[in-house]
C-alpha cells in the first residue's frame, strides 16, 4: 500500500484542520496523477477539506470515520481499521493511496510500502504532523526530484521505501 503526503521541512502537514499550502505543480502533476483511477483511503476530516466535501472524482474513496451515522455519496464509508483492511483486500495493494489526515497515516503507516512525499523547503505554523521518515529506521529515501519552486517555495518530490 502507498501514501502521499505534503509535508514541510518540520513534517507538518495542516494547520486548523487546512493544508499548510497549496502547491498546483504538486496537486496536479503528484496528487492527481498518481491517484487517479486508484483508491484513496481518507478520514472523515480531510474529506471535509475537498471541494463541496464531495469525493474526488475516478478514484474509488474510502473514508474511515468513528462516527457510524456518517455518510457520503459515492464513497465507502467503513468505521474500524478492520473493516478497512477487509475492504482493502478487494483491491491490488499497489493501487491504494492512504491521502490522510495525521491519525489516518499514523493508524495505516504499519502498513504501507511506498511513501510519496512532497517536501517543501518551508517551515509553517502547524498543528498535524507526519512521521519524520528521514528519523525511521525502517524507511529509507530511494529518490529525490530536481529542486521546483512555486513563487520563491522550494520543494522536491521524494520517493521513501519501506526496508
Amino acid at each position: 500500500m502507498n501514501l502521499i503526503v505534503a509535508v514541510d521541512q518540520n513534517w507538518a502537514i495542516g494547520n486548523k484542520g487546512k493544508l499548510l499550502v497549496s502547491i498546483p505543480n504538486d496537486q496536479k502533476n503528484n496528487f492527481r496523477a498518481r491517484t487517479m483511477g486508484n483508491v484513496i483511503v481518507l478520514g472523515r476530516k480531510t474529506m471535509d477539506t475537498f471541494p463541496q466535501r464531495r469525493p474526488l472524482p475516478n478514484r474509488t474513496n474510502i473514508i474511515l470515520s468513528r462516527d457510524p451515522e456518517y455518510r457520503v455519496k459515492d464513497a465507502i464509508v467503513l468505521h474500524s481499521l478492520e473493516e478497512l483492511r477487509e475492504e482493502l483486500q478487494n483491491y491490488p495493494t499497489e493501487s491504494v493511496y492512504v491521502t490522510g489526515g495525521d491519525s489516518i497515516y499514523r493508524q495505516l503507516l504499519p502498513d504501507c510500502d511506498t511513501a510519496y512525499v512532497t517536501m517543501i523547503d518551508h517551515s509553517y505554523e502547524a498543528d498535524a504532523f507526519f512521521p519524520n521518515l528521514d528519523q525511521d529506521p525502517d524507511w529509507v529515501m530511494e529518490e529525490e526530484s530536481d529542486e521546483m519552486t512555486y513563487f520563491d517555495i522550494p520543494y522536491f518530490f521524494r520517493t521513501y521505501r519501506r526496508v
